[in-house]
């Protein structure tokens, strides 16, 4: 087997894996059972801070 083979060969195998990657990214970014956590994470930002707790000095 000569470099070029090996070299196309990795490139095939690569691009596939990065297309199967994409997929499951996709899907699992669109899957509805994801809704409720990212409509909660996208308000998270908007939620108020809560008050820091105060340490009484003895």
């Amino acid at each position: 087997m000569s470099y070029e083979n090996v070299a196309s060969i990795s490139q095939v195998v690569a691009l596939l894996f990065f297309i199967a990657l994409f997929v499951a990214v996709l899907a699992y970014a669109f899957w509805p059972g994801n809704k409720k956590r990212f409509d909660e994470a996208a308000r998270l930002p908007l939620e108020d801070d809560p008050e820091p707790k105060n340490e009484k000095d003895d």
